[in-house]
Order: C-alpha cells, then structure tokens, then sequence
C-alpha cells in the first residue's frame, strides 16, 4: 500500500420529471431562490398532464438540489415559453440541456426573468448565450432615504387643482387607455439604456392601470376638502 487513499467517487447527478413527492424541496428551493421574496408551498407544486408545461428535478445523492419549469411565459406573449430554474446553480445547464429535448410544441422563444443580483442565474443565462432584452433599473434606486414630504405641497396643489391618483378599470374606454401609453412613452424616452439591452415597448394589452385624472366637475372648494395625499 502507498499510503494513499482513491480519490472519491463523484455521486451521479440523475435528471428526472417531477414527482408530487419533490413538493416540499421544490418550494424551499424556488423559496430560497427568489431570496424569500416571495413564499412558495408545497401545495403549490403537483404534477400535471399538461402539454404545455413541463418541469425537471436534479438528483444526487438521493436528494433534489435543483429544479426547472417550462410554461407559457403569458398572454402578451403567445410564443413565448417562461424558464424558471432554481437550486444548485452548477446543475442548470444539465437540466436545461435536458429540457430542450422535450420542449412543447407551439412555442418560438425561450424567455427568462431574474435580478442581476443573483448570480447562479445569471451566470447560467450568460452561459447559454440568452439576450438581456429588457432591463429594469429598479434595483440601482435607493429610497430609504428620500423626503416624500419635499412632494406634499404639490400633491395638495393638485388636490385643489382637481386632480387624483385612481385605478382605471379594466372597461375604461380606449381613448383613456391610449392616453396613457402616449404618457408611458414620454415618460420612458430619458430612461438609462444598457448597450446590450433593448427593452421592448409597452404594448396596449400591457398598459398600465394607473392613471391620474381630473375631475373638472368637482369646484375648487369641494376638492379642498378632500384628502390632500395619495390615494
């Protein structure tokens, strides 16, 4: 004997179909890989018989580490299929390699969404050569220290001018619906731009549900005694 010992053996990763078994790790994993923004159960995760979707688990060792789902990515975007994975990041690709052999038919695109805070996913998706095709800056701004009160004499400005913040329904009239995707337009023309992004338009199915209008009906006495702040 030489005195040294075999290198061990690596444990086989197994890639498989979920089973309602897996629920509980597969909500603890996707859990833990939104950074617990959000709170997934496992009554959440059951298998289905749907053509559509489609999602793997990784195994090793007897223990799932990480997991995938293909679906459709939502009505605005009939071609698209969402790819969500979650767990070990250094076992995506196999699970991703895995699912392009079994990818349901009727869809175009591959569309992923993450933070560029969370490094296993992006690494993975820089890796697998996907596009950044919209980039929202939201995670750059730091509010903790902004004075929202500097913005309460404009607010109440308006209040008494007859403006309010309110929902607009989902039955508001098209002219009101193309108003506000004429003022999203304007609004985004000075948004940052990445070189390697470029963010697609708001279509008129994806407008925005808020909207501030006036309310040239009520006087100027009967808005003064309305509340001052946001609704």
């Amino acid at each position: 004997m030489n005195g040294f010992a075999p290198p061990p053996t690596e444990t086989a990763l197994v890639l498989r179909p979920f089973q309602n078994i897996d629920a509980p790790v597969v909500a603890r994993l996707v859990t833990e890989g939104v950074r617990g923004h959000w709170t997934y159960t496992a009554e959440q995760f059951r298998e289905r018989a749907e053509s559509r979707r489609l999602r793997l688990v990784a195994e090793r060792g007897g223990e799932v580490v990480a997991t995938l789902h293909l679906g459709p990515f939502g009505p605005a975007t009939p071609d698209a299929l969402r790819l969500d994975l979650a767990g070990d990041g250094t076992v995506f690709s196999a699970l991703y390699l895995a699912a392009l052999s079994q990818l349901p038919g009727g869809f175009t695109r591959l569309l992923g969404v993450t933070r560029e805070d969370w490094p296993e996913k992006m690494d993975f998706f820089h890796a697998a050569g996907f596009r950044n095709a919209w980039q929202s800056w939201g995670a750059h701004l730091e509010l903790g220290g902004v004075d929202f009160g500097r913005f309460r004499p404009l607010e109440k400005r308006l209040c008494l001018q007859g403006y309010e913040v309110e929902r607009l329904s989902p039955d508001a009239p098209e002219a009101d619906c193309d108003a506000l995707h004429a003022l999203y337009g304007v609004g985004v023309r000075d948004a940052p731009r990445n070189p390697t992004t470029t963010p697609d338009p708001l279509t008129m199915p994806n407008c925005g549900r808020w909207s501030g209008e006036r309310r040239p009906h009520l006087s100027s006495a009967t808005a003064a005694r309305s509340s001052p702040g946001p609704r």
